[in-house]
């Protein structure tokens, strides 16, 4: 076979049967459906022993795992020549393998391969497309778009050989896989070069599993551990260290608002004793690190300077949780 579509599932609920149907329903017939099973115990483990379709593999896991250790499984299973990894809850169209298929034919020395993709709620209606992608680019240029916010990067949709999935060593273990992905696209583009589809091939789906959910310390270590990623890259070629001395003060830029306002939203006993103001020093010495000469003063911007005010007492920290759990919108833009 050509193509293994690779599932880690831990208590898929309705959203892997759905998922399931999706990857069954492709027109094009070569491939197996590796199921990495990892303890549920919300009766996803019963329903997929229900299935009997042959192209189907469950590998059930003997204890519960990290969703960082179940995707690391993916190294050490057998995998056919090509893979694609999704999440449970995530879509592929019917035409999804056949697209690919043609793109592997069009460009056969690419490292990566993509399709467009839309955006889907947690009732399947769509919330919008997906940002244009340029269909060749190599990795400096799909990291500055990266960098830039100029696309929309997440760990469904993407194709690459199981060779080079094993030399790289697989996805890197980031708090909660935050970040991981976009790190293991950027080290395969860096084998070739990257082609995506213009056509819409699958989506991905946002709801509060993964955009509210995920660990706030978490997201700030995944974020550090990023950030000295690309700090290693950057000395490794030139168009690596032009890109990021040229984008990646606007990326901590970006990310320091988002997490600053994550972090006052976290009781101060669930924060590993991260103040919004240590990590907002943390940021600017992130900015230093690729720019001595930088600008960047988070105190300057407004909403964070607000967040750091009402996170440096008790009674305004308190009460900015009372009010968020009455008024769940935004209001520190």
């Amino acid at each position: 076979m050509k193509f293994s579509i690779i599932l880690p599932v831990k208590n898929g609920g309705n959203y892997i049967k759905e998922c399931v149907r999706s990857i069954l329903s492709q027109t094009y017939p070569d491939f197996n459906l590796h199921i990495l099973e990892n303890c549920s115990t919300d009766g996803t483990a019963e329903w997929l022993q229900t299935l009997t379709d042959e192209r189907i593999v469950v590998i059930p896991s003997e204890t519960s795992l990290s969703i960082e250790e179940n995707w690391a499984r993916i190294l050490y299973i057998q995998k056919n020549e090509f893979i694609t990894i999704i999440g449970h809850d995530d879509l592929l169209d019917a035409n999804y393998l056949q697209v690919m298929d043609d793109l592997i034919e069009q460009y056969p020395d690419a490292s990566l391969y993509q399709t467009h993709f839309r955006f889907i709620d947690a009732k399947g209606n769509k919330i919008r497309s997906c940002q244009r992608m340029e269909i060749k680019q190599n990795a400096s240029k799909f990291l500055s778009s990266f960098l830039q916010r100029k696309i929309d990067v997440n760990g469904t949709g993407f194709m690459m050989r199981s060779k080079d999935y094993n030399i790289l060593g697989g996805i890197s273990f980031y708090p909660n896989l935050l970040f991981a992905d976009f790190e293991l696209w950027i080290k395969a583009t860096e084998l070739s070069y990257k082609v995506t589809s213009s056509e819409e091939c699958f989506s991905f789906r946002l709801h509060q599993s993964t955009t509210t959910i995920s660990a706030d310390i978490k997201m700030q270590r995944g974020f550090e551990q990023f950030i000295y990623f690309l700090a290693a890259l950057r000395k490794s070629n030139e168009e690596y260290e032009s890109a990021i001395k040229n984008d990646a003060i606007g990326f901590i830029q970006f990310w320091c608002k988002g997490l600053a306002h994550r972090l006052l939203r976290t009781p101060k006993s669930k924060r590993d004793n991260l103040s919004v103001f240590l990590f907002l020093n943390k940021c600017k010495a992130y900015a230093d690190m690729f720019d001595h000469e930088n600008k960047f003063d988070p105190m300057s911007i407004k909403s964070i300077n607000l967040a750091r005010q009402i996170d440096r007492f008790a009674i305004s920290r308190n009460l900015f949780l009372l009010f968020k759990k009455i008024y769940s919108k935004p209001i520190l833009e």
